[in-house]
């Protein structure tokens, strides 16, 4: 491969890098992308897109077992659980396939390799352990990502003790299982599995699962998810994880008394750290701080001309949070005007298991300890026609509301279809919509989303439906 000459370079195909790289070349910038692996990245590939399509078939299996309650009947209801990872694998190869012809038609030019920082504005590239070539560009865009974080005495075998990447691949369906951490991830393959029929135990370390979630989510999914047969224990640690014969035999302490667990398999689940190694930061003034690399709000490292988004530098962790700022970076880059800094309470957090559970802004408790005056409406997906009519009336809908301004604060949303609504209140936060303009929209019926109407006009004493 020859020395070529970019205006941008971005190392890392996922869904900041590939994104950054398409908008780079709408504003006429001349762009390379490196990508060590797969076009898309984690997310795609590994990530945001397979979960949901095994998620889909468990809930599929969950419906079929449940057809009485619609008045429907079948016999020998059963499943081909390789045939379902074989259909998520379809699901993330041709979405991967689909970013390879988004960044041709864009004119970008993809290279695959590992890129590291190689002096000021050059990459050297390099493939299967060989170097191959070199990249000039006036601008470099770090968006390698991040990987599963292991605990010690926790480490994944890739056999009993898996990441998210062997759990979405099992060659077969675990007997019992032991998921350590109660964030999305770990609820996620939760819901997953328990709708398969595996026994799922879930621990967490602090005294509540789904901690970043509003505490009334927290507690309305833990009783939701311990009537679906999920044991959950807050408050525990592990101490102790070995094999035994046919599988794992876990030592806890749960609320300071021992209690000891066993399972055919464990999953880790304990959060993510920054895949910052082996891209020849040293010697440069990138700063890394707890396995992320520290930027401003314009996405810039400390040595100039070099920049990161995404995973990289840290929470939220989530892939349109990664999309954003890449174009916020290049937007940047490129001078366009009215560009701003991402406002992160802006960024909705959605959790895919059964039922949903989907947030923007702050919670209610985060609202008051800011020095707000609340107001906060609620309503249940039992007072809902549509909800009641498709069988989902499990839920609620919560709105955290600025008694001085009216301001949306925050917004929580628990049952069927959670992570598609919140997006209403995404754009209301965006545009810095009040009550009154909240109030005052139409919402159509029947939907799911008049709950969302609904909780608003109980945080004014409004509420008609209930």
């Amino acid at each position: 491969m020859a020395e070529s000459i970019y205006d941008l370079a971005v190392v890392g195909g996922g869904p900041g890098g590939y994104v950054a790289a398409i908008r780079a070349s709408q504003l006429g910038l001349k762009t390379v992308l490196v990508e060590e692996k797969h076009l898309g990245g984690i997310c795609l590939n590994w990530g945001c897109i397979p979960t949901k399509a095994l998620l889909h078939c468990s809930e599929i299996n969950h419906l079929l077992n449940h057809l009485d309650d619609y008045g429907f009947s079948a016999k020998e209801i059963r499943f081909d659980l390789q045939k379902i990872v074989a259909r998520s694998r379809a699901v993330a190869d041709q979405l991967s396939q689909g970013v390879a012809y988004l960044l041709k038609k864009n004119k970008i030019d993809v290279i695959e390799g590992r890129a590291r920082l190689a002096g000021k504005g050059k990459l050297t590239i390099e493939k299967a352990k060989k170097k191959a070539g070199e990249v000039k560009a006036a601008h470099i865009l770090l968006a390698t990502g991040a990987r599963a974080k292991t605990l010690p005495g926790l480490e994944p075998d890739g056999k009993r003790i898996w990441t998210y990447m062997e759990a979405m691949v099992p060659s077969e369906l675990p007997k019992s299982l032991l998921i350590i951490g109660s964030g999305a991830i770990g609820i996620e393959f939760a819901s997953f599995y328990r709708n398969l029929g595996a026994e799922v135990t879930v621990v967490e370390i602090l005294d509540r699962i789904l901690p970043v979630e509003d505490e009334e989510v927290s507690k309305f999914a833990q009783k939701a998810f311990e009537k679906q047969g999920i044991r959950i224990l807050t408050k525990a640690s592990i101490k102790k994880l070995k094999q035994i014969k046919g599988g794992l035999s876990a030592s806890l302490k749960i609320d300071g008394k021992a209690e000891t667990v066993e399972a055919s398999h464990a999953i880790v689940a304990v959060g993510i750290t920054g895949n910052v190694e082996d891209l020849g930061l040293e010697g440069t003034k990138v700063k890394v701080e707890k396995g992320h690399i520290l930027v401003n709000e314009w996405l810039e490292t400390g040595e100039a001309g070099v920049y990161a988004i995404g995973d990289l530098v840290g929470p939220p962790w989530l892939a349109h949070k990664a999309s954003h700022e890449g174009v916020l970076c290049v937007e940047r880059i490129a001078k366009v005007k009215g560009v701003h800094p991402l406002d992160v309470t802006r960024v909705p957090g959605c959790t895919y298991s059964m039922p949903q559970i989907a947030s923007v802004g702050m919670t209610e408790k985060a609202a008051v300890a800011a020095g707000f005056e609340v107001r906060v409406g609620r309503f249940p997906y039992r007072g809902s026609g549509k909800a009641i009519a498709l069988g989902e009336s499990e839920g609620f809908v919560k709105t955290v509301f600025d008694k001085k301004s009216g301001e949306l604060l925050g917004a929580h949303i628990i049952g069927t279809d959670a992570t598609e609504m919140i997006q209403g209140y995404i754009v209301a936060r965006t545009l810095e919509a009040t009550e009154a303009d909240l109030i005052e929209t139409v919402f159509p019926h029947p939907t799911l989303s008049e709950m969302l109407h609904e909780a608003v006009l109980d945080a004014y004493g409004r509420a008609i439906h209930f």
